[in-house]
């Protein structure tokens, strides 16, 4: 498969990212619905310039397109996001399966184990 078939920009890459891990984690989003979409219910809160999420670690600066509604609404042209009637993001299948290449440049891992 051919990397970033929908021709995401840079900000909207760094979005979807945080979006599927976002999905990932069910202390933010519901499990996928029957056709595999799932919604996220919260976000995580920030800590000075980053916030974590899962076993990640997310900079502040890598997640300005959540709170941009031209990002948001590009996904939502592209077929990846919708929103809830209460206005909450919806990662659509097609969006929770995106190859954006680019996860472990925004999803900072630890590099040693516990």
């Amino acid at each position: 498969m051919r990397s970033n078939p929908k021709k995401l920009n840079a900000l909207q890459l760094k979005t979807l990212v945080i979006l599927q891990a976002l999905a990932a984690e069910r202390a933010y989003a519901e499990p996928p619905d029957g056709g595999g979409a799932v919604l996220i219910h919260t976000m995580p809160p920030a800590h000075g310039n980053h916030f974590h999420l899962g076993p990640a670690a997310v900079l502040a600066r890598d997640a300005t397109g959540l709170g941009n509604r031209n990002v948001m609404n590009a996904l939502m042209r592209k077929g990846l996001l919708l929103t809830s009637p209460a206005g909450q993001p919806v990662l659509t299948a097609e969006g929770v399966a995106y190859d954006t290449g680019i996860a472990a440049q925004i999803l900072h891992r630890a590099d040693h184990s516990p």
